[in-house]
């Protein structure tokens, strides 16, 4: 009995253990099941987003003509292939050439992708186009960065991006303008890790490049890929005779209010040998999701001095000549030092504005501004009546926005197009700007955003409720009367930010509600 007993009671245990094993393996399956489900799920989604997306790329050309303020675009026959992320500089030799290196075409699905390695240039005395077929040229890639250099087109980095794998580059190379050769470059030093999307550009004696920035990924885990923005500089140097060439890397740090982190930044020197950085991109990766806080500050870097400062807009000239009229006796003289310290702090450098919008159906919008520079709030009517036109010029700025093209010339920086995005949405801009670089007083709009020429091929279509909501806010309309046509001059403007930013597919009523939300956040900073 004893013997048996014992016997039935391993067995029950041996049944209990089997079972807690099995039930052990079943819960590990089901939860891969579940994780490779959600996988399968994400996968399907991507896709069917993918359906939805369209990539365009170009070849044409277009010259801006500054005296006349207007776009010219030119049909040269025979141009390079349809590309996007090369590079092209301008150089003044025989009449002018634009030189064209690499880039990327991608199909319409943007599914298959194909690097350039080819070399194009644009006699500009003829308007003809040729390719430069010769060996030695770098590999295809996107993303480098190209600058001339005495009498040498300099070349550094990029990605090449296949189905399976991609690759970052921090090779140099060079192409003589003289005799048409290329050549990879074995610089001596640490140079910048492998990299994209940096800026370059050439040291005012033509003596070597200043290389800033950038931007490359790694594969943290299986399919999921990490992002890394790159904030350091590097020189390249000359060293040595023509006929004994050498080139030299070394690290800069630069000294000053260095600019935050950021890709997609805009660089261009001025003729005082500093170099203007504006706006940009900071994006913020996690496993799944990717958010960017998009940038239009202007910051200057002195390259002989190697110092970053904030670039400083003096205002119009009507702001200039504000003289301070608060009351007369002692209240102006009952100012405590602690409002004195407030405003001089106000005073010093670019503000950070993040403000967040909330409508009555619960769309929710938020809004962020860099200001260069606040100024002191006046106490006084009779001034802010008098400065209300040098008020309003000060607000004309590009907004936040990366991938801007700029250049500088006769003095002036011109800052043309770029991209942003709000939610899923993202928005390619045509706008035009230029800042006189000697007044340094305000932005003054070339050619403004015509938001009618975005084109959305997705579905946004809203629900059978939101339609509902639609009829509602008509008949709302309907009881407004006067009282709504007058607060509708009054956010106008607002009204028309919130269309941009939602787009032309959005529903009145949507757009209604948002541009209110605004007006009101506006109203409320004025009082």
């Amino acid at each position: 009995m004893g013997k048996k007993g014992k016997k039935d009671q391993k067995k029950v245990k041996g049944a209990e253990k089997t079972a807690a094993k099995m039930d052990k393996k079943i819960s590990k399956r089901s939860k891969r099941e579940e994780e490779d489900l959600a996988a399968l799920i994400a996968e399907f989604q991507s896709l069917d987003a993918k359906k939805t997306t369209v990539t365009y790329l170009y070849n044409d050309l277009f010259f801006y003509n500054i005296k006349k303020n207007t776009w010219v675009k030119s049909d040269i026959p025979n141009p390079p292939p349809r590309r996007c992320a090369h590079q092209a500089v301008v150089v003044p030799q025989a009449g002018g050439q634009l030189w064209v290196f690499g880039g990327e075409f991608a199909s319409p699905d943007g599914e298959q992708f194909y690097h350039y390695k080819d070399l194009w240039v644009l006699h500009l005395s003829t308007n003809t186009w040729e390719q430069i077929k010769v060996p030695g040229a770098p590999s295809g890639r996107s993303g480098h960065r190209m600058v001339l250099s005495k009498r040498q087109l300099l070349l550094f980095g990029g990605f090449h991006e296949s189905a399976r794998d991609f690759i970052y580059y921090n090779d140099v190379h060079a192409f003589s303008l003289d005799s048409f050769t290329w050549s990879r470059l074995s610089p001596s030093g640490t140079g910048p890790s492998p990299r994209s999307a940096c800026q370059m550009t050439s040291t005012p004696d033509s003596s070597g490049v200043i290389i800033y920035g950038g931007y490359s990924k790694v594969k943290a885990k299986k399919d999921v890929e990490k992002g890394t923005i790159h904030s350091d500089m590097f020189l390249l140097k000359r060293d040595g005779k023509e006929e004994q060439e050498k080139w030299l890397w070394s690290r800069v740090s630069p000294s000053g209010s260095k600019p935050p982190a950021r890709s997609g930044f805009s660089l261009a020197v001025g003729p005082t040998g500093r170099a203007l950085l504006f706006g940009g991109v900071c994006d913020e990766e996690e496993d799944e999701t990717l958010e960017g806080d998009f940038y239009n500050d202007l910051y200057l870097y002195d390259i002989n001095k190697h110092r970053w400062f904030p670039a400083q807009l003096k205002g119009c000239k009507s702001e200039k000549k504000k003289r301070r009229r608060g009351k007369k006796g002692g209240e102006q003289g009952e100012r405590s030092e602690e409002g004195q310290a407030e405003e001089g702090a106000a005073a010093q450098g670019p503000v950070e504005v993040i403000k967040e919008i909330v409508t009555e159906d619960g769309t929710v919008m938020t809004i962020k501004e860099i200001i260069p520079g606040t100024q002191v709030e006046e106490e006084s009517e009779e001034e802010e009546e008098e400065d209300e036109e040098g008020a309003s010029a000060i607000l004309v700025e590009p907004c936040a926005r990366s991938s801007a093209m700029a250049t500088v010339k006769y003095g002036k920086l011109y800052l043309y197009g770029g991209m942003f995005e709000v939610g899923d949405r993202q928005f390619t801009l045509n706008d035009l700007y230029c800042l006189d670089l000697h007044k340094m007083d305000q932005w003054e709009v070339l050619v403004e955003m015509d938001p009618k020429t975005q084109e959305w091929l997705d579905d946004w279509s809203d629900s059978e409720g939101d339609e509902e909501g639609d009829e509602e806010g008509d008949e709302e309309e309907a009881k407004g009367g006067d009282d709504e046509e007058e607060e509708s001059e009054e956010e106008g403007d607002e009204q028309g930010l919130a269309r941009a930013n939602m787009g032309p597919e959005a529903k009145d009523t949507k757009v209604q509600k948002v541009g209110i939300a605004m007006a009101k956040v506006f109203y409320e900073d004025k009082q």
